[in-house]
């Protein structure tokens, strides 16, 4: 299995805690962008996200570990979509979550547009008994279609409650009338992040959203749940969004409950003029794996 070197690799760790056969975490690069619809560049966001970690520090001061050496974590080559239509790209990432699986391995995926997701969700959904995915994002993505696509980033968790519609949702603020009956109509428990701010849910509202979750958990987080005044280099920014703390917060609930099985990180969409973001980014993937690795 051909692997990144330490000038490439998520965190920038020798070869030693990351090579395939001896990590328990896979790092998979997505660069997938083929329905984007406003702002363009998420296919640079794996690879940024990859240079930008060279600067996050290997200790976790939370939870007092180094977690990359506990466990090793390999990066993988870039996939390649170039030539491929969009279902052909997310069969393909499909498959490739799948095979890691299999054997045995932790997958992050990095992407790219956030309609790559439907492909790790459902290579999860298969081998996981009772999943549920938490979304967090500023937008519902449950058009049936847009822009003349069913797989439009704006339609992925449509995709996804095709076959699971244990979705619970963080941070929306941005949603068509179509999605918000469509949200209804299957049930999808949805944490606006404006009644979340304005402490409808109360002040335990991370917990509540726990609670809304099976044991089993898939994270499909896309960066624009952020506030764009914190993080701004995202396709579709929106105000009112997610803070870091808070959301560590719910992440480290999450873990502590619930077992994570697997989780990928998109739409950033990296700017020379916002490289914060991509560091930001870059600390959220190794946050997310330290809290998904809590009790492991």
């Amino acid at each position: 299995m051909k692997e990144l070197g330490i000038k490439q690799n998520f965190l920038a760790i020798d070869k030693k805690y990351s090579n395939y056969k001896d990590s328990q975490i896979v790092v998979l690069s997505a660069p997938l962008e083929k329905t984007v619809s406003y702002g363009k560049g998420t296919a640079r966001g794996p690879i940024e996200i990859l240079n930008a970690s060279h600067y996050v520090e290997f200790y976790d001061e939370e939870l007092n570990r180094e977690l990359c050496f506990e466990k090793g974590i390999c990066t993988l080559p870039e996939l390649k979509f170039a030539k491929l239509p969009i279902s052909k790209s997310i069969e393909k990432i499909y498959k490739e979550v799948g095979k890691h699986i299999d054997a045995g391995k932790f997958v992050v995926t990095l992407g790219g547009e956030h309609s790559l997701s439907v492909a790790p969700i459902k290579a999860h959904h298969e081998r996981f008994e009772n999943l549920s995915i938490l979304q967090i994002d500023a937008h519902s993505d449950l058009r049936e279609s847009y822009e003349g696509s069913k797989y439009s980033h704006a339609s992925v968790m449509a995709r996804v409650a095709e076959f699971n519609t244990k979705i619970v949702q963080v941070g929306i603020r941005a949603q068509s009338k179509e999605e918000s009956d469509f949200r209804k109509k299957n049930n999808i428990r949805t944490f606006y992040s404006r009644e979340i701010k304005l402490g409808m849910y109360g002040d335990n509202w991370q917990e509540l959203v726990s609670r809304s979750l099976t044991d089993n958990v898939y994270i499909t987080f896309d960066v624009d749940g952020f506030d764009p005044s914190f993080l701004t280099a995202t396709g579709t920014p929106e105000p009112g969004g997610l803070f870091w703390d808070e959301t560590m917060n719910l992440l480290k609930i999450i873990g502590l409950d619930k077992n994570i099985v697997g989780f990928d990180v998109v739409e950033l969409a990296p700017s020379k003029s916002h490289t914060s973001s991509s560091f930001v980014a870059a600390k959220l993937v190794y946050k997310m794996l330290n809290y998904a690795f809590v009790n492991k």
